[in-house]
C-alpha cells in the first residue's frame, strides 16, 4: 500500500472513519455470435441506453464461445498467438490473470463450464464513452461475478467467485431491469468506489490494529492476510532473512452497482507484491515455493525472491444511513509473476 503514502492514507481513513461514526447449473449458453464479430445494427433511440440487456447477453455468449475455444488441448496455433487473441477478450485485472493462466499451464489453460447469467446492467445515456456491465453466472460450479467493459470492444476486466457462505446482495432495478452504476467520489456510502481498492490494501497489510481496521469486516481476505503477513515476517527473521508484503491498487478500474437500501456492490482488483531477501543467511537458499515453480525453475534462490500476484473482489458496502463494515462477497486471484537472484 506504499504507493499512496502513509500520511495521505491515514489522512483517509481518518476522514472515513469520522464519516461512518457521524453519519444457476452448470450447462454452457447456447452461442450467438463470434466475439470479434461485427455486425450492423440499427441506430438506436435517443431514450434507448447506451448497453441494452439483450446486448449484454450476447457479449457473455460471445466470450465464453471465445475463452472456450481458445482454450484446451486441440489448438494448433502458436503459443504466442493464442495469448494475443486471449489479449482481445480480457482487460484490468484479467488480463496478468489470463496470461499467467496460459504461461503456467503450458499454454492449455482448461475450458470452463458455463451458466446462463443474471444480468446487472446499468442504464447508460447514449454516448457513454466507457460503458459495461456485470453478470452472475456459475463457473466451473461456482457462481461467479464477472465485468464486461467496452473500449474499442468489449473485454472482461473482472471475474470473482462468490465466497462460501456470502449472497449477492440484491442489485436495484428500475422498472425495465437496469440497473444503476454508482459514482466513483458517491458519498452516500460508507466507502467511496475511489477508496474501496486503498482501504482494503491497508487492512491486508495493517490488520485488526490498522486505523483502517473498522470499514471492512475481518476474514480471510481481510484481517487473515495481515496476520499471515505477519507470521511470515516473523518466520523470515528466524531464517535471517527479510520479508515484506504490500498491496497496490494501480490503476486498475472499479465498478460499482448501486444496492436495495442505498448500499453499493464494489468490485476492483489489487496486486499484491511479496519479497524476500537474504540479509545475512549463510546457506544463501531461500526456497521457492511450489505455486511459483512454473516461473522458476529452480527450488530455492540465493538473494532474492519477487512475487507478484493479482486479486479481484467485490464487495458489499453500506449506506451512510445505516453504517457498518463493508463484506467481501467475492474473490479470485492467482500469483501473475515470479522472480528471483
Amino acid at each position: 500500500m506504499r504507493a499512496y503514502g502513509r500520511r495521505g492514507l491515514l489522512a483517509l481513513a481518518a476522514g472515513l472513519l469520522a464519516a461512518v461514526t457521524a453519519c444457476s447449473g452448470d450447462a454452457r449458453p447456447a452461442a450467438t455470435t463470434p466475439a470479434a464479430a461485427v455486425t450492423a445494427t440499427p441506430s438506436p433511440s435517443p431514450d434507448e441506453p447506451e448497453v441494452t440487456l439483450q446486448e449484454a447477453a450476447d457479449e457473455f455468449t460471445a466470450f465464453t464461445v471465445t475463452d472456450n475455444s481458445l482454450r484446451g488441448e486441440n489448438w494448433t496455433s502458436t503459443f504466442e498467438g493464442r495469448l494475443t487473441q486471449a489479449s482481445d477478450i480480457t482487460t484490468g485485472g484479467q488480463w496478468p490473470l489470463t496470461q499467467a493462466a496460459y504461461v503456467s499451464t503450458g499454454s492449455k489453460p482448461p475450458r470452463r463450464q458455463w451458466g446462463a447469467p443474471t444480468l446487472y446492467v446499468p442504464r447508460f445515456a447514449q454516448g457513454e464513452r466507457a460503458p459495461w456491465f456485470s453478470a452472475l453466472a456459475t463457473r466451473d460450479g461456482r457462481p461467479t461475478l464477472l465485468t464486461f467493459a467496452k473500449s474499442d470492444r468489449w473485454r472482461l476486466s473482472s471475474a470473482a467467485q462468490l465466497v462460501p457462505g456470502q449472497t449477492l446482495p440484491k442489485i436495484k432495478l428500475d422498472a425495465d431491469g437496469y440497473a444503476s452504476s454508482v459514482p466513483t467520489d458517491d458519498k452516500t456510502i460508507t466507502i467511496s468506489p475511489q477508496f474501496m481498492g486503498p482501504v482494503h490494501a491497508s487492512v491486508a497489510e495493517t490488520g485488526k490494529s490498522g486505523v483502517t481496521a473498522g470499514l471492512l469486516a475481518p476474514g480471510p481476505y481481510t484481517t487473515d492476510v495481515a496476520e499471515q503477513i505477519a507470521g511470515l515476517r516473523l518466520d523470515a527473521k528466524g531464517a535471517e532473512l527479510s520479508y515484506d508484503s504490500i498491496f497496490s491498487a494501480d490503476n486498475y478500474p472499479v465498478y460499482a452497482l448501486r444496492t436495495e437500501g442505498g448500499g453499493a456492490l464494489i468490485q476492483y482488483s489489487l496486486t499484491r507484491t511479496s519479497t524476500t531477501k537474504n540479509m545475512a543467511n549463510k546457506t544463501f537458499k531461500i526456497p521457492v515455493p511450489p505455486q511459483a515453480s512454473w516461473a522458476i525453475t529452480d527450488p530455492t534462490v540465493r538473494l532474492s525472491l519477487r512475487l507478484t500476484e493479482v486479486h479481484q473482489y467485490a464487495s458489499a458496502v453500506p449506506p451512510l444511513t445505516a453504517p457498518a463494515a463493508a463484506q467481501v462477497v467475492a474473490h479470485d486471484g492467482a500469483l501473475t509473476r515470479a522472480s528471483g537472484e
